[in-house]
Order: structure tokens, then C-alpha cells, then sequence
């Protein structure tokens, strides 16, 4: 099971959990929106503290999830994932906003438009260092949240009540049925899938059978065997002109690779055998 409190985050628990209703699972997105500024009048951001103080206090009958600060990565959680919280409108008798999935979680970033932070004023929450999203949003996602926007995103979205009853995702609180608001206008992109690294394992030369061997034969195997057994300390370098060139050279380096293994008499008479190329390992031309 996934952690109910996020990892690393403050746990503030404010109490008062409530089950949800089960289906699609959801994450909503909020900004705290607590200033009206504009970019002719940008206004200071207002410090994390007094939103952790609001929604574990006075404001806790609307407290999100998360409260998330975009430009420090502090993070407070203030209700268990699986639990309700109540920053939705939620109507009477109408879809039952905060509970309608599996998980609703909420996350309120705490950002405003034109708020200014370290003398610098930002327009669009999307455009903040949004500093621990990819934790916050990897713990979202491992209850099942998909990564979509269902409804649209926050830039241009509906309110398709369908949509919101049947389908997973993030939703903006302006895409969600029964609410008014506008936020959150914008909100960092999903973070990118680590590559997976190669799996790819090594190829080798198939055995080309004994009768490969003969004397003057002439392939890039026999070169590529030639650097195996040099490796493995059973023969020598060659100039390029013989190097791939089955000669008597090669029976007595072969010979040493053998004996190598713990073969002995006739067995170590330098002709390649399946097993003991097959150790050798000789890589795929």
C-alpha cells in the first residue's frame, strides 16, 4: 500500500478524516490565491508559515491535503491520503466533490499571480522553481492518479461532471463540477519517465562448428577469437595481415584456453569444442 502521509513532508494532522466514495482516483490542483496583485502592482508572497498556522487553525474546515511552497519544497500534509479533505465546494445533494475517488487529493501551492519572491515577480505558478514537485507528484501518483488532465488543463478547462465521476487524473479546481474559482491558471508539467537503461545483454558467436577450423581459413570469428584469447592470456597479438587466419598459431593458443578449463590429452588438442567456445565467450561480429 502506498504511504498515507507523504515521505519527507510535515505531518500535521489536523484530524477529522472521513472516507471517500471509491472510483477514479484524483488529485485536484489550488493555489492559496490569498492576494489580488497584478503586474503593474506585484505584492510580496505571503510566508509559508502563516498558511501552515491558517489551515491547521482557524481555516482548517477548508485545509487541502498538501500545502505545498514551489519555491522553497516545503511540503505539510494535513489529512491522510485516504481521507476526504474540504477545500471543494461541495453541494448538497450534488456530486460529492471532495470524496468522488478512490483518493482525492488536494494540493493548494502556495502562490498567487504576480507575487513577488526575492525581488522577482512571477506571473504563473508554472513558471516558480517548483521545487519538489516530482516528489510530490511521485507520491500522487503512487495511488493510482493518472497522469491526464481529464477536464483540460487549468489553462483552458470544463466542468464536465461525466468526465469528473469517471475518469482518474488531475483535475484544476476550476475544472471541478459545483466550484466557481479560476485557480490555478497553470501548474508544472508531469515529470518525465526515468529512462530505463539498455537491457540488452552481450552477444556471442554461435559455434561455428569444428570443421570451421581449417588451415587458411579466413573470417572476422576467427580475429574476434583471436582478441578473446589474447584477453584470456592464451595467445598473442598478431599483425592485422594474418590475425584473422585459422593457422597453427591459433591450435596452440586454442590448445592453452582449453587446458585452461581443465581439459587435458586429447581433449586439449587445440579444435574448438561447443563448451569450451561457449566460455570463451567471442563476441558478436
Amino acid at each position: 500500500m502506498p504511504d498515507l502521509w507523504m515521505p519527507g513532508a510535515q505531518r500535521l494532522d489536523i484530524g477529522d478524516h472521513a472516507p471517500t466514495d471509491g472510483g477514479p482516483a484524483k488529485a485536484i490542483a489550488h493555489i492559496t490565491w490569498d492576494r489580488n496583485a497584478s503586474v503593474a502592482k506585484p505584492l510580496d508572497l505571503v510566508p509559508y508559515e502563516n498558511l501552515r498556522s491558517y489551515f491547521s487553525g482557524g481555516g482548517r474546515t477548508v485545509a487541502p491535503h498538501i500545502l505545498w511552497d514551489p519555491f522553497t519544497g516545503l511540503v505539510t500534509q494535513f489529512v491522510p491520503a485516504t481521507s476526504r479533505s474540504k477545500s471543494l465546494v461541495d453541494v448538497s445533494g450534488g456530486t460529492r466533490t471532495n470524496r468522488s475517488g478512490s483518493v482525492v487529493i488536494q494540493v493548494e501551492a502556495l502562490f498567487f499571480p504576480y507575487c513577488r519572491v526575492a525581488g522577482r515577480t512571477y506571473a504563473r505558478l508554472a513558471d516558480t522553481p517548483c521545487k519538489g514537485w516530482e516528489d510530490l507528484h511521485g507520491w500522487v501518483h503512487s495511488w493510482g492518479v493518472a497522469d491526464a488532465w481529464p477536464n483540460g488543463r487549468p489553462e483552458n478547462c470544463t466542468r464536465n461532471e461525466k468526465t469528473w465521476e469517471t475518469q482518474s487524473g488531475w483535475y484544476p479546481h476550476k475544472g471541478v463540477p459545483e466550484n466557481g474559482h479560476d485557480d490555478p491558471l497553470s501548474w508544472p508539467a508531469f515529470p518525465a519517465a526515468p529512462a530505463k537503461p539498455p537491457t540488452t545483454q552481450p552477444k556471442y558467436e554461435p559455434f561455428p562448428g569444428a570443421s570451421f577450423f581449417r588451415a587458411g581459413r579466413r573470417s572476422p570469428i576467427i580475429a574476434a577469437m583471436h582478441r578473446r584469447l589474447v584477453a584470456e592470456g592464451c595467445g598473442r597479438y598478431q599483425s592485422d595481415a594474418d590475425a584473422d587466419v585459422w593457422g597453427s598459431g591459433d591450435v596452440r593458443s586454442y590448445a592453452a584456453w582449453q587446458r585452461k578449463l581443465g581439459y587435458a590429452g586429447r581433449d586439449a588438442d587445440g579444435v574448438p569444442g561447443p563448451t569450451s567456445w561457449a566460455k570463451l565467450r567471442v563476441p558478436n561480429v
